[in-house]
């Protein structure tokens, strides 16, 4: 049974979603002092991680940072703040995904059975590791290590990444791994994989691998591998 921590003030929207994730054999945790998020996320270590913007003492934005600060821990944010700049915000946060209030509940559903799958599920294949431009990729660290150094990336991040090597030098389309990431592609904007990606380059920059994924313009994504042909 999964266990989900629901960082959310509105006493009334919390026992509803409490009482519909119940439904589902969640076991769903809240947040009694809101100036103790990160002593109460310790105590609980929850599977995934459901936060409000707005929120006392400090904002969502806030703790999502202080949770990414020592944890993977998949996150979604709910709120009913509807500027990009939010969704742009959380994303580069390290969120895993943003939905908007209000919300139907179903939506909900699917996008925490979507995180959970694509977070849990596929780190118990028989392969962990892939060599990819000389660097190692550990699906089971989230990490990337070439003579540069290591690099620690967010679920969603290793994620593309896999998808991307495991079929180095195709064209990967956007629609592929927006499907792969999160089942259902009407659950989920445009942008949002075009700043998950954008993040991952970043990262690999500071091995010297960003430029080693291409964008192909109206088509996706190619993760490059140095020393063989390119379809």
């Amino acid at each position: 049974m999964f266990k989900i921590m629901l960082i959310e003030d509105d006493a009334s929207l919390f026992g509803e979603i409490r009482e519909r994730l119940q439904q589902w054999s969640y076991d769903v945790y809240g947040i009694e002092d809101f100036s103790s998020v990160m002593q109460e996320f310790a105590a609980v270590k929850p599977d995934l991680v459901l936060i409000d913007i707005q929120l006392p003492k400090f904002d969502g934005f806030h703790w999502c940072r202080m949770i990414r600060a020592h944890s993977h821990v998949p996150i979604i944010f709910l709120s009913s703040r509807d500027h990009p700049t939010d969704m742009v915000m959380s994303m580069q946060l390290g969120a895993d995904d943003f939905i908007q209030k209000p919300f139907h509940f179903e939506v909900l559903v699917a996008k925490i059975q979507a995180t959970l799958r694509r977070v849990y599920d596929y780190n118990t294949e028989a392969v962990s590791l892939r060599t990819w431009c000389g660097a190692t990729v550990d699906y089971e660290q989230n990490t990337v290590t070439n003579a540069a150094g290591t690099v620690e990336l967010t679920k969603n991040e290793i994620y593309i990444l896999k998808l991307l090597i495991e079929q180095k030098n195709k064209i990967v389309t956007r629609e592929e791994l927006i499907k792969s990431l999160w089942d259902d592609e009407r659950f989920i904007s445009d942008n949002t994989l075009t700043v998950n990606v954008n993040r991952l380059r970043k990262k690999l920059d500071e091995l010297e691998l960003g430029r080693m994924i291409e964008t192909k313009v109206g088509q996706g994504y190619i993760a490059i591998q140095e020393g063989e042909s390119r379809d």
